[in-house]
């Protein structure tokens, strides 16, 4: 017999996943309103020239990651496997040049990467952004840096610290592009697959490899502090006394490069340090990337952004928290309506929905039809008041007011519930 699941590497996501994915969508709206960011939502697809041009050729996601279409019409469709050229797309399209500078933009929604399916690693997964457009000032990138660890720090980690480098740009870049292709010219023999492609393409790749083949050799690499311009230079130096001045801790790694082409000067991941180290990998990660909007096909526009993937995040979090520790209570109920038998159901449908729409916050189980279930339901969501129809009360149009504290009951005609239940609540 056929049995169809969902397909490797996608889940779905039930109530429980959903309360947790909207609470954390909740604060990242929270923070993006103090800072004066607005909320946009880009297609699932969109032109797989985008991701190829803006991502890079070169990189893993256009290299291995993206899932690609061809239409009836002949185009090539990608299913979104990041934000950030998009958001540029739509910042071209829509003329938000013309916008009072910086454009401070948001997003929260899935994305598709064709990853080998892993802890923490999904191939539909969710993920928050915070982008900022149009102005070249170190004091960007810092506040980016603080919302990121902010979200973090909200959804309850701590012992943060940020990896942070500078890359350079078009004018120094190429200088050290150059001295790390003769560092690493005559070990290509020992590199991984990867690191021998990239060697021609983007040698500065090699730099973000985990592999142990490649790693070895990073320690005596060649270091973009040595090669960066006095603009660069500068710029990275304020960026280092803004977080000084913001107290957020953070170490230098010059070997962090992150794995997307269209990165300039800043770049950073935020993760968790403890006394073992680093704990897994990195929460949030982004940088500057000032010539993409270009790249595209629009004007000079400096910008800045951080990305966080929210699946992991929530699931590193529950991860950390106590085996014992209690499950959050549902929410509280006021009153709890039971009922026993077809006709106290159909009598105490009509109650429920009369009793809801005054604003009373009321729980059921319509679906049981034991008692005793029902009331273990009842004093799960610790309602003040159980009403109870059974055969009885429902022939007779009454129905059982009980009060949880006391014991004590009465019983009350049903048209007469829906106020006397309103009163006790008031007086509550």
């Amino acid at each position: 017999m056929l049995k169809f699941q969902t397909p490797n590497g996608m889940h779905d996501l039930l109530s429980d996943d959903l309360t947790e994915f909207e609470k954390a969508k909740k604060t990242a709206a929270k923070i993006a309103d103090f800072y004066g960011f607005e909320m946009i939502e880009t297609p699932i697809m969109e032109f797989s020239a985008l991701f190829e041009k803006g991502t890079g050729l070169s990189t893993d996601i256009v290299e291995k990651e993206m899932y690609t279409l061809q239409t009836k019409g002949g185009d090539s469709l990608t299913l979104r496997p990041e934000y950030t050229p998009g958001i540029a797309r739509a910042y071209i399209q829509h003329g938000m040049q013309a916008l009072p500078k910086p454009v401070r933009l948001w997003y929260f929604g899935p994305v598709f990467r064709h990853e080998r399916p892993q802890a923490g690693r999904l191939r539909q997964f969710y993920q928050l952004g915070f982008e900022s457009l149009g102005v070249k000032e170190p004091v960007v990138d810092a506040v980016i840096i603080l919302m990121a660890f902010q979200f973090l720090k909200s959804l309850g980690f701590r012992n943060l610290a940020i990896d942070i480098n500078t890359i350079g740009d078009a004018q120094c870049r190429p200088a050290f592009r150059r001295s790390l292709l003769g560092y690493y010219r005559n070990k290509q023999g020992s590199l991984c697959p990867d690191c021998k492609r990239r060697l021609k393409k983007n040698p500065l790749r090699i730099l973000d490899c985990k592999d142990e083949r490649c790693s070895r050799f990073k320690k005596n690499a060649p270091q973009i502090l040595d090669f960066l311009c006095k603009e660069c230079h500068n710029y990275f130096k304020e960026l280092l006394e803004f977080l000084d001045e913001l107290e957020l801790p953070y170490n230098l790694n010059s070997n962090l490069v992150r794995g997307l082409d269209y990165y300039t000067k800043t770049v950073f991941e935020i993760y968790e340090d403890t006394e073992e180290g680093r704990v897994q990998g990195s929460l949030a990660g982004g940088g500057r990337y000032d010539d993409l909007v270009r790249l595209l096909g629009g004007k000079d526009t400096p910008a800045c952004g951080v990305a966080l993937g929210i699946d992991r995040l929530l699931n590193l979090q529950k991860g950390g928290k106590e085996e014992n520790e209690v499950k959050e209570k549902e929410e509280k109920a006021d009153v709890f309506l039971a009922q026993v038998g077809d006709l106290a159901r159909k009598k105490g449908l009509k109650l429920f929905s009369d009793l809801r729409g005054s604003g009373v916050k009321i729980g059921e189980a319509l679906h049981k039809d034991s008692l005793s279930g029902q009331l273990k339901i009842a004093e799960k969501l610790q309602a003040d008041y159980i009403l109870i129809i059974g055969q009885k009360e429902a022939l007779s149009g009454e129905v059982i007011v009980r009060d949880s504290k006391t014991s004590n009951q009465k019983i009350l005609p049903l048209d007469k519930a829906l106020e006397e239940v309103k009163k006790k609540i008031k007086n509550n």
